[in-house]
């Protein structure tokens, strides 16, 4: 009985070990919602399978797109790259920052202004690719973890920064602490300068600013929610809840011209992330494990669309995420919708009319 004996010991060890390991999160307790049921305008649906594919397997993890005034499609890849695919098919690579390019915005000049996760907010000169640094840090505090950007009418740069303790490829960490990291921020272009309109968020991802410039919204990826920040009028420099309890995790957000929001949601709910959420010393034990051992998301493509009411419109599906899944990006332009995706080998495109909701109004 020596041997059982002795794996017993072993056994006892090697759990001990693991539970005085320190974690590498503090965690925070927090008790979701319960999770939305997938009926009426949520209802399960095929309509993100009519999409067309472009660059399948020329792109990987494109995770937001922009298309310019030649019809040229921008995206961001894994491994740095900016490239762009043409009206005819054809993909190259047009820039490559280094880092990690995430949210992109082509400006009134053409620049293209780009969030990368690791390099900062960056201007890219649309005729010789060169990129400037635009901003690190506000505050004092760098920027840990740049996800999305938009620009207002005026010229604005509106930006996020994630997390200012985990980098892109720690953001289970994030989750797994579920504390306030990140932050909504503002650029002027004029002086350069960076402010902090919105801290203390649970993982700031998409930002989108509405039609006419009176505020901006900013997502709580975490928290399954988006917020408005008043830009103008009475509540200016207020923030509210404009969705909250979202069927999904919120990532990029977009307006269109017709006033509308455009929200992906990366993948669904998570039933057993919700409900360890309450307890602190779990999360802190499940951020010890190997990546293959935590939570995973599941094979989904999801987009919503919001009005400026903060009511959900429509939403469009994939429930198998063979075509399209781990949508983190909408782009409307001309009457279609362009979709990112942070892992996916291509770029969706659908004209807006395939949306039976949307069938009535008249689209952008």
């Amino acid at each position: 009985m020596r041997w059982v004996y002795a794996v017993c010991v072993v056994l006892f060890l090697a759990i001990g070990g693991f539970l005085f390991t320190p974690s590498p999160v503090d965690s925070q307790a927090w008790t979701p919602p319960k999770a939305p049921p997938l009926e009426g305008e949520l209802a399960q649906n095929d309509l993100l399978k009519q999409a067309e594919l472009l660059a399948v397997g020329d792109v990987y993890g494109p995770e937001d797109v922009d298309v310019d005034k030649a019809g040229r499609v921008y995206g961001g890849t894994q491994d740095g790259k900016i490239i762009r695919v043409w009206p005819d098919g054809r993909v190259e690579t047009w820039a490559q920052t280094g880092g990690r390019p995430l949210g992109m915005e082509l400006d009134r000049h053409g620049n293209l202004i780009v969030a990368d996760a690791y390099k900062g907010l960056l201007a890219i000169d649309p005729p010789s690719g060169n990129i400037r640094v635009l901003s690190r840090e506000a505050e004092g505090l760098p920027f840990k973890f740049t996800d999305d950007v938009d620009i207002a009418p005026d010229g604005m740069i509106y930006f996020t920064d994630a997390s200012s303790r985990f980098n892109q490829s720690e953001y289970m960490l994030d989750l797994l602490e579920m504390a306030p990291n990140g932050r909504l921020l503002r650029l002027d272009p004029a002086t350069r300068k960076t402010e902090v309109l919105l801290r203390n968020l649970h993982f700031a991802s998409g930002v989108a600013v509405s039609k006419d410039g009176k505020f901006v919204l900013v997502n709580e990826t975490w928290k399954y929610r988006t917020l408005r920040y008043w830009l103008s009028g009475p509540k200016a420099g207020t923030a509210e809840i404009f969705i909250d309890n979202l069927p999904g995790f919120p990532d990029g957000i977009a307006a269109d011209s017709q006033g509308r929001f455009w929200l992906a949601l990366a993948t669904t709910r998570n039933a057993f992330m919700d409900s360890i959420h309450p307890y602190p010393w779990v999360k802190e034990q499940i951020a010890k494990l190997p990546e293959s051992l935590k939570p995973s998301p599941r094979n989904y493509g999801l987009v919503l669309v919001v009005s400026e009411d903060g009511n959900i419109i429509a939403s469009l599906h994939d429930p198998t995420g063979e075509h399209l899944q781990e949508i983190t990006s909408v782009e409307p332009n001309e009457g279609m919708l362009y979709f990112g995706s942070l892992h996916n080998d291509r770029i969706g495109r659908l004209p807006m009319s395939a949306v039976p909701a949307l069938k009535k109004e008249k689209t952008p």
